[in-house]
């Protein structure tokens, strides 16, 4: 009976076209709490999700509030599935056990959603020196491996454009390893960057079952340009990719995948000795805080890197110190100018 449920809801989110990664999450959510309150759907308590919850923020790994909160609206989800009278299960549950399911997770024993961001407040964007000092690694990584010999250096030069193109342009992960060749083409407003005048965004972030949400990301930074031809001249054609159209090509001929850049990023983080809260997806972060430290109009870059809200965008923005101040400085230079105009004219009607 428990697998027919577990069944029926990941069908009930196909037929939404979730993604499949998202559906196998919400499944795992749910037969780990069946594992925690060793008893079926159909004798859950609002007390087996409260003690559940009680061991998630003990031990010597608490879970995160936003994690905590997934893991509550995963199981919500699924008892709200199995008490939709549309559905059978209660009156199925009934007939053969005598009882039938309950929803458990309630306004008064779960964590409420009322903060627009939930990520961890020691993430931020890198400092402009912090950035130069992971490029510089990554690049060095190169030089290193072909001094001695090694086979990885293509591996290495590959990595450091790939991290180079991820800050250039804002992407996520995902979206960075899911690009082509072709994914790059000319800007007709910005001639001098020649084929790298856009990057097509075709594998952005999802919003509740719908596709891939697409978008174009034009080129700002000009060294990006020179960077992306070296690699396409002389690196890329080394992994041999024939008509494969893959932007980072593996050694077996396949696509670097997500993970990957997870692993490879914090081996040189760690071996850099970077703050830990450091991520791939700061990257991200730091092309939005340069991009406004830098002048360029908030909205402008909110489409850039496909946010839907302004309010977003904001929250990725670490404007550093020294640019708040420099505007701060613009603001009351303006201000104090006009003041003086003001008691100027004052004096002179006296």
């Amino acid at each position: 009976m428990f697998e027919a449920m577990v069944a029926g809801w990941c069908g009930q989110q196909s037929s939404r076209y979730l993604s499949i990664i998202t559906i196998s999450q919400r499944e795992a959510v749910v037969r780990r709490f069946a594992g925690f309150a060793q008893t079926w759907p159909w004798e859950w308590t609002a007390g087996d999700i409260e003690d559940w919850v009680c061991s998630l923020r003990s031990g010597p790994s608490p879970r995160s509030h936003s994690t905590v909160r997934y893991y509550q609206n995963a199981v919500a989800m699924f008892m709200g599935y199995l008490v939709d009278r549309r559905y059978g299960w209660g009156e199925e549950c009934l007939r053969r056990f005598g009882t039938h399911p309950a929803q458990i997770c309630h306004e008064w024993n779960t964590v409420r959603h009322t903060a627009d961001h939930e990520g961890r407040p020691e993430v931020r964007p890198f400092t402009r020196v912090e950035l130069q000092k992971f490029f510089d690694y990554a690049d060095d990584q190169v030089t290193t491996a072909d001094r001695l010999g090694r086979k990885g250096s293509v591996a290495a030069f590959r990595d450091a454009t790939l991290f180079k193109v991820i800050y250039a342009y804002g992407l996520r992960r995902t979206e960075a390893a899911m690009l082509d060749v072709a994914d790059f083409t000319r800007n007709p407003k910005a001639p001098e960057f020649g084929r790298m005048g856009a990057c097509n965004v075709r594998y952005g972030k999802a919003m509740r079952g719908s596709p891939p949400r697409r978008r174009t990301v034009l080129t700002v930074m000009g060294w990006s340009v020179d960077v992306l031809t070296e690699y396409l001249e002389h690196i890329r054609p080394r992994y041999a990719p024939g008509a494969r159209p893959a932007l980072w090509p593996t050694e077996r001929g396949g696509r670097i995948r997500p993970a990957y850049i997870d692993t490879r990023f914090a081996q040189y983080r760690t071996e850099l000795g970077l703050p830990a809260e450091l991520h791939p997806h700061c990257l991200r972060h730091s092309y939005v805080t340069h991009l406004i430290e830098d002048g360029f109009d908030p909205f402008f870059v909110q489409q850039q890197v496909g946010h839907r809200w302004g309010s977003t965008t904001a929250l990725y923005t670490g404007v550093s110190g020294d640019h708040k101040n420099q505007m701060l400085r613009r603001a009351l230079d303006a201000g104090l100018g006009q003041d003086t105009a003001t008691h100027d004219h004052q004096d002179g009607d006296r």
